[in-house]
C-alpha cells in the first residue's frame, strides 16, 4: 500500500463450499468454487472483476477458466504467504488505478491429490545443490533445524512446543468447519507418532483440500456491497532464503523482522491496539516465532506467553487470553491444504465481520502474518473494520 490508510477494502471473501477431503473437484475446480462463492458474497460476476492474483495456478489459467480479462495480474507465488503479498500487491494496484476490481483465489487438492500441481525440486535449484544431497524429505525434516537451535537456545521444552497445538485445539473445538475438534492434551500431543524430532504428529499441519477466494476493491465503493467491508490499514512482505540451512539467524526470520514491522508502521498502530492475531502455524513452532519477530513477545518468552493461555480462548477455569491467536484452529486443527496463509486471511476477515464461529468480542483490528517455504518469504497484512481508524 502506498496511499492512506482505509484506502482498499476486502468486499468478497470466501472458502470452498467443503473443506477436509473433496475428492470431486480438481485443483482449478477448487479455485473456480472458491471464486464464485467469493463473487456471491460480494453480489459480483466474472464481469465485474478486472484483476486477478493468485498462486498454485497462473492467472492466466484462472482468468480464462473464469472467463474473465483482466487489465492487471498477479502471479507471485513465495508458498503459504503468497496470498498476504496479493493482497499488498492488489493494495497497491488498486490505488494507483491500475484495477477496480480484483479477485485473488486459493485451491489445493492437497488430500485427494486431484490434478494437483506440484513440481519437484529441480537438481539444478539452490536446493537441489545444496540441501536435498542431505536427505531431507520434505517441510517436516527441513524445520527440524531452525527449531532444534531455537530450543537450545531458549531451553524451549517439548512440552512446550505440544502446547502450542493443544491451545490451537481448543480453538478448533468452536469451529464446525475444523478438521479437528475433539480436546488433546500435551500428553495426547507427545504420545502421537513420531515424524521428525521434535516433531510429533500432532506438531504438524494436516493435509487437506479446499481453497479460498477475496475481493478487493477501493474503500470508496465498499458501502455498495452487501457485506460489511473489511478495511486494510498495513501491509508488508519479504523473503529471506530459498534455504532454511542458510537462515541469518535459525532463531529468528529475518523476512518476518521486515514484513511485520512494516504492516504495523504503515497502519499507524501498537501492538496493544491489536484484538486478534493469525499466524501461519504449518507446525507448532511457528507462532512463537511470529510473537516474537512481530514483537508481541520477547526473544525466548513466546512459549511461556502461550503456556500462560494468553492466546486461550476462555475456558470453563479461565477467561480469554488477552491475545487470540488463531481462532479457526490453524493449520495444525482446521485445515491445510498446502498453502495455508488464504485461510489465516478468511478467519481475519470473519472476525472483522463479526461472524466467526469463535468470534473475539468487540475485536476491531486484526492482523494476519503468514510464511512461505522454509522461513523463505513473508508477508503480513493489518485490517480493521471501522471506517477512518
Amino acid at each position: 500500500m502506498t496511499g492512506r490508510r482505509n484506502d482498499v477494502a476486502i468486499v468478497g471473501a470466501a472458502e470452498t463450499t467443503e473443506l477436509g477431503r473433496i475428492p470431486n473437484l480438481s485443483q482449478i475446480g477448487l479455485h473456480a468454487d472458491a471464486a464464485l462463492n467469493a463473487m456471491k458474497d460480494a453480489g459480483l460476476t466474472p464481469k465485474d472483476i478486472d484483476g486477478v492474483a493468485t498462486a498454485g495456478e497462473t492467472p492466466t489459467t484462472i482468468a480464462h477458466y473464469l472467463g474473465i480479462t483482466p487489465k492487471w495480474v498477479d502471479g507471485t507465488a513465495v508458498g503459504g504467504c503468497s496470498f498476504m503479498i496479493h493482497v499488498r500487491h492488489a493494495a497497491a494496484a488498486i490505488e494507483a488505478g491500475l484495477a477496480k476490481t480484483i479477485l485473488i483465489t486459493h485451491g489445493e487438492s492437497g488430500r485427494s491429490g486431484i490434478a494437483r500441481s506440484r513440481p519437484a525440486v529441480s537438481p539444478g535449484s539452490l536446493q537441489g545443490q545444496f540441501e536435498l544431497p542431505y536427505g531431507p524429505m520434505g517441510p517436516p525434516t527441513l524445520f527440524t533445524i531452525p527449531v532444534l537451535r531455537y530450543m537450545k537456545t531458549y531451553g524451549i521444552t517439548e512440552e512446550q512446543l505440544a502446547m502450542v497445538a493443544v491451545v490451537q485445539r481448543e480453538w478448533a473445538a468452536k469451529n464446525p468447519r475444523a478438521t479437528f475438534r475433539d480436546p488433546i492434551t500435551v500428553d495426547d500431543v507427545l504420545n502421537s507418532r513420531m515424524i521428525a524430532y521434535p516433531f510429533r504428529l500432532l506438531m504438524c499441519c494436516l493435509v487437506t483440500d479446499g481453497g479460498g477466494a477475496l475481493i478487493l476493491t477501493a474503500a470508496e465503493r465498499a458501502k455498495d456491497f452487501p457485506r460489511k467491508p473489511v478495511y486494510l490499514l498495513g501491509t508488508g512482505e519479504s523473503v529471506e532464503t530459498p534455504m532454511v540451512s542458510q537462515m541469518e539467524d535459525f532463531t529468528s526470520s529475518r523476512a518476518f523482522r521486515v514484513a511485520g514491522p512494516t504492516a504495523f508502521e504503515e497502519a499507524g498502530i501498537t501492538h496493544a491496539d491489536v484484538d486478534h492475531l493469525m499466524i501461519y502455524d504449518a507446525f507448532a513452532h511457528l507462532p512463537l516465532y511470529g510473537l516474537e519477530d512481530l514483537g508481541f513477545c520477547k526473544k525466548g518468552e513466546a512459549a511461556a506467553f502461550i503456556g500462560e493461555r494468553n492466546t486461550a480462548p476462555p475456558s470453563s477455569s479461565a477467561k480469554a487470553g488477552r491475545l487470540p491467536l488463531n481462532t479457526n484452529g490453524g493449520g495444525l486443527s482446521y485445515m491445510h491444504s498446502g498453502m495455508y496463509g488464504m485461510y489465516a486471511l478468511q478467519e481475519s476477515v470473519r472476525q472483522m465481520r463479526g461472524i466467526a464461529p469463535a468470534q473475539v468480542p468487540g475485536a476491531k483490528i486484526s492482523v494476519c502474518h503468514g510464511v512461505g517455504g522454509m522461513f523463505a518469504a513473508s508477508g503480513t497484512v493489518i485490517m480493521t473494520n471501522e471506517e477512518g481508524i
